[in-house]
């Protein structure tokens, strides 16, 4: 697939990743009253673990194996889940911008970590 028919799968493959994680992260600070950071790590995950299935076949249709490739996601979302943290604590907690508007920054800057490493990494050709 062409790099750039690859990065437009990925735009709508984080668009249904990003309404799963905006949707558990709204929830829960508008109606569990959660506090934004953990809620938007829950999102997080939500997000994660379609963008995996997603992205596997549509994106880099991918044949690595899951044993091999789901690893590989984890360590990545992993890095992503740290930087949402950090970026959100920081936007949100530190400089008290509100948190929705926290989270697309977060999820700008995740995103180019994610596109990266998960081209090159986590479903990339196996190494012989």
């Amino acid at each position: 697939m062409s790099l750039p028919r690859q990065i437009s799968m990925f735009a709508v493959v984080g668009v249904a990743a990003a309404i799963a994680h905006y949707g558990v992260l709204v929830g829960l600070v508008e109606l569990a009253h959660w506090s934004a950071v953990p809620a938007t790590l829950a999102g997080y995950v939500a997000g994660g673990i379609l963008s995996y299935w997603l992205n596997r076949s549509h994106t880099y249709e991918s044949d690595r194996p899951h044993e091999e490739a789901g690893w590989r996601f984890a360590v990545v979302a992993g890095v992503g889940f740290c930087l949402t943290w950090v970026c959100m604590h920081v936007i949100h907690d530190r400089f008290g911008i509100h948190y929705l508007l926290a989270q697309i920054l977060t999820t700008g800057i995740v995103l180019v970590w994610s596109f990266g490493a998960h081209k090159m990494w986590t479903f990339g050709p196996k190494q012989t």
